[in-house]
């Protein structure tokens, strides 16, 4: 059975979830929650408040959010918790308008490295942002509009025998309407926006676009006690909504300034003002240094006195694929959230890190589990690796243990995702 609070926990990461079907609307959920607990923007072109309190600023698809103590000093840390807001799917080209034998289609791009079968024969919407010929930007979020169909069986007869084979440009472009040539898909999108003035906007005021494609079913829990969530996202949304209901239960810090760095980008590489190979957490700690009154050597050594955890989720053993899996380290769902290992420094994790992340759990009263990828099957990689080459401090690899990794719906644990939120909360808190 469930841990007792863990549904309550659940029932609100579901509503992250529904809250967030883009990396900019998952950092503004994010804004959202923590201006109502009374967080003070950070406007970057201003100058830096590092009074006691907490502090956030939104940066295209990232965020970033901090909370100063009221003894923080030049003799603080920071203690950073990173994630992602970003998922891998499909980005919409920019003029996404396609078309073939009577039928109207979005054109899209790959996003990263999604299970592409999996988004065939499901409901799509369509969410990110547009920006006017003004410079304003305007989130959007459509209902169901958009479908990729498989081949029906009669006329791919091989199919179950040979699996599946989608070409990348030919076979995964979405449809939205037939005999409609007329209708344009940015006029689609536009026509889910209430614009202030209350007047109509269309695709002509539209000067550029970042918009994706995202899976429109609802979180379900499911299994003999509810104790599965099957969703889009959970890669990596589970650990953003972990920090930040961590951080803001976070009441005493041990005198040390407490960091949430939700990059984007992540899943194609990192490499943006936005992405964890930026400067964006730089800036961050050294703007709050700085205005805590700290030289560039007294930064430094404050640098050496702060540690990262990287949080993503990594994978279950499965099943059906045993051979695909280390034969020890078999992490189960629900058995605690993952510690993730590699030799090659795909994850940051080394033991000076792995005994900070043993510490929290431990003081948190929750399980964690171990993953060590299978020899033959290389591993993928974290934000961990990078901020830890960029910032030259202890990070350690965490996160939640999924099944369907790169799905566009897939499944994670009821007790973990509570069990990862407790741990960052006693990690934060001075574990």
């Amino acid at each position: 059975m469930p841990h007792a609070e863990a549904p309550s926990h659940v029932a609100d990461f579901a509503a992250f979830i529904q809250a967030s079907p883009s990396s900019y609307h998952a950092a503004a959920e994010v804004a959202r929650l923590l201006a109502e607990a009374g967080w003070t923007e950070q406007d970057e072109t201003a100058d830096w408040d590092a009074s006691p309190g907490g502090h956030y600023l939104i940066r295209d698809g990232a965020i970033m959010a901090w909370w100063v103590p009221a003894n923080a000093g030049v003799g603080s840390g920071f203690r950073i918790v990173g994630s992602h807001t970003d998922s891998p799917g499909f980005k919409l080209k920019p003029d996404p308008t396609y078309g073939a034998a009577g039928w109207q289609q979005v054109g899209v791009e790959i996003y990263g490295g999604p299970l592409l079968g999996s988004w065939t024969d499901r409901e799509l919407g369509i969410a990110g942002r547009v920006v006017t010929p003004k410079g304003e930007q305007i989130l959007v979020s459509t209902d169901a509009v958009m479908r990729i169909p498989q081949l029906a069986i009669h006329l791919n007869r091989s199919v179950n025998e040979e699996g599946l084979k989608l070409d990348r440009q030919a076979h995964l472009q979405p449809i939205f309407s037939v005999r409609r040539p007329d209708l344009r898909v940015l006029d689609l999108v536009m026509s889910f926006v209430e614009h202030d003035d209350g007047g109509e906007l269309t695709a002509d005021d539209v000067a550029g676009h970042d918009l994706f494609a995202f899976d429109t079913a609802r979180p379900k829990l499911f299994g003999a006690d509810d104790e599965f969530l099957a969703c889009t996202k959970i890669d990596n949304l589970s650990s953003v909504h972990s920090s930040v209901i961590a951080l803001l239960n976070v009441d005493d810090t041990d005198g040390h300034i407490a960091v949430m760095a939700a990059f984007d980008h992540e899943e194609v590489g990192s490499n943006s003002r936005s992405g964890a190979c930026g400067p964006l957490l730089e800036d961050v700690l050294w703007r709050t240094a700085n205005a805590l009154g700290a030289t560039d050597e007294q930064y430094h050594q404050m640098l050496q006195r702060s540690s990262c955890i990287s949080a993503d989720a990594g994978h279950a053993v499965h099943p059906n694929y045993v051979g695909s899996h280390d034969p020890v380290n078999r992490p189960l769902i629900n058995e605690g959230p993952l510690l993730k290992i590699n030799a090659n420094q795909r994850y940051a994790s080394d033991a000076v890190g792995e005994t900070l992340w043993r510490r929290a759990c431990a003081v948190a009263g929750v399980p964690t589990q171990t993953f060590v990828s299978n020899n033959a099957i290389p591993c993928g990689s974290t934000i961990g690796p990078l901020t830890a080459t960029r910032m030259g401090i202890t990070t350690v690899d965490v996160g939640v243990p999924v099944l369907g990794m790169h799905s566009a719906r897939e499944m994670c644990g009821v007790d973990d995702l509570y069990h990862l939120t407790r741990a960052l909360l006693a990690y934060w808190s001075g574990a």
